[in-house]
């Protein structure tokens, strides 16, 4: 037991003997320490390659690559290769972040110098603006500290690879700069990016590999103003029919009231299945409205526009016994006008009238052609107009706003006819140019003998009296209507019977 004891004695005591020469050295004589000269990293792996300078001290046995954070270093590995000036390290951490490294040289047993400069890897990051359409590329800087002479920075290039393809440089940038812009871009592509700060004599450290994608939501490709119509309330109603294929799903409508006015935003839509639908309750129907929308991204900017709708405003004047009815040419469809079509409503609901080439703006409607089918107490008329050859086969229709004017209330009484069954100028009856309401005529002699009387304004008199023909000579009228418009009109005359 006690022979134990001494062995462990003299083994302690040389231990300590050993250890205090050398920190004794390492106080008096320590190694210098060597200049770290790169830190890059290798894109696709996301290794770490280092290189320095060999320590100029003797007896150097090891190299100790630290990670160096506040003054503090964590040794990472050391390197038992007194020659050695490289290094990889197997680390993805400078996939994620810049990491700060020293090295230090160590003489056995244990005596290390102090850290070299520092050195920070190089962490880029890649961010899409798509609202601007551009990529901006950052990084930290690449600096030496303390400053090495041997490691000036020139600047810094930034490498681009799209889709899998070959770096190359997109762009150069001095040593103050630690961002880069690319101002334009492919949508729907891979951008990859490096960072190499460029040193002098051609040395080089390059930053990891970030990439993204530039897929953006698809615009429409197409938005096709469908009709810009009156419906039943008197209002405006817009359709529109937008590119299958797009993404995008928000949309500002706009507006502009006559040729001079501008586009202004009313609403902001949603479509739905493709469609876009809006009730323009504001405008004034009796004015030509001019409509266009606009799809817009996630940055609310306009990356397409519709073609121009417009409603179409039919008016009317009367001149002599013609209405006169004029409009605006429907503006702007992407197919062409086939026709215009035109309705009557003369008291019993609209019909079709007419069909009116697509090149006119102008119909004259003669009264006499309507005026027995005036039964209300206004004429109103509508116009619509029809589209064909859409380049996305859709047919739009656009109904007019709608016009309205009196009737002309004309009465008019031959004084004359001939009842003589010629069948020329042989019956007698008041001309009316509406179809009356209430309707009485009664016929006298001039002795007060009542010889005709009707209340239907499409009896005639023929001349006689309970079959009776009554002799040449002038005769006296009465009449009493009610018009379409609700006035009472009653007058007075005379009628001569002449016989040839």
């Amino acid at each position: 037991m006690k022979k134990f004891i001494s062995y462990s004695i003299i083994i302690i005591t040389s231990f300590l003997s050993g250890s205090v020469f050398g920190q004794v050295e390492c106080v008096t004589d320590p190694p210098l320490p060597p200049v770290l000269t790169s830190v890059s990293v290798q894109p696709e792996t996301g290794n770490t390659m280092f290189t320095w300078t060999l320590s100029p001290s003797t007896g150097i046995a090891a190299y100790i690559l630290y990670s160096y954070k506040n003054g503090d270093g964590m040794p990472i590995d050391t390197i038992w290769d007194p020659a050695a000036t490289s290094y990889t390290l197997s680390n993805t951490a400078t996939k994620y972040f810049s990491v700060a490294y020293v090295v230090a040289s160590m003489r056995l047993p244990r005596c290390t110098s102090i850290f070299s400069n520092v050195l920070n890897s190089i962490f880029e990051v890649a961010a899409i603006d798509t609202c601007l359409n551009k990529i901006r590329v950052s990084w930290n800087s690449y600096q030496s500290v303390p400053a090495i002479p041997s490691i000036k920075l020139t600047g810094y290039s930034v490498l681009l690879s799209v889709n899998d393809g070959p770096f190359t440089i997109s762009g150069n940038v001095s040593a103050s700069e630690t961002s880069y812009t690319l101002s334009d871009f492919n949508i729907d592509s891979e951008y990859c990016f490096e960072v190499r700060a460029n040193l002098e004599g051609g040395a080089f450290s390059t930053s990891n590999k970030t990439c993204l994608s530039t897929k953006m939501q698809r615009p429409p490709k197409w938005i096709n103003a469908d009709q810009a119509t009156i419906n039943q309330q008197n209002k405006i109603s817009l359709t529109f029919t937008i590119d299958p294929q797009s993404e995008i799903r928000q949309f500002n409508l706009l507006r502009k009231t006559g040729t001079t006015g501008t586009f202004k935003e009313i609403s902001n839509l949603v479509s739905v299945n493709g469609s876009v639908n809006f009730i323009d309750n504001l405008a004034n129907p009796d004015s030509i409205n001019y409509y266009m929308l606009s799809a817009v991204n996630s940055c609310n900017l306009s990356v397409m526009e519709s073609n121009i709708a417009s409603n179409i405003v039919l008016s009317s004047e009367t001149s002599g016994n013609n209405i006169i009815l004029s409009w605006n040419p429907y503006k702007n469809w992407l197919g062409t006008i086939s026709s215009y079509r035109l309705f009557i409503n003369t008291g019993t609901g609209f019909e079709e009238k007419a069909i009116i080439p697509a090149g006119d703006s102008v119909f004259i409607q003669a009264y006499r052609q309507i005026m027995y089918q005036v039964s209300g107490n206004e004429v109103c008329f509508y116009i619509t107009a029809t589209e064909n050859s859409n380049p996305h086969g859709i047919s739009g229709e656009s109904i007019s706003s709608t016009t309205c004017t009196m009737p002309t209330e004309i009465i008019t009484v031959p004084n004359v006819f001939t009842p003589d069954n010629d069948l020329h100028n042989d019956l007698f009856r008041p001309v009316l140019s509406f179809t009356p309401v209430q309707y009485h005529l009664v016929i006298s002699d001039r002795q007060g003998t009542l010889l005709f009387e009707t209340r239907s304004y499409l009896e005639e008199w023929n001349g006689s009296r309970n079959g009776n023909p009554q002799p040449q000579g002038v005769y006296l009228w009465f009449l009493k209507v009610t018009t379409p418009t609700g006035k009472e009109i009653s007058r007075t005359g005379t009628v001569t019977i002449v016989s040839k």
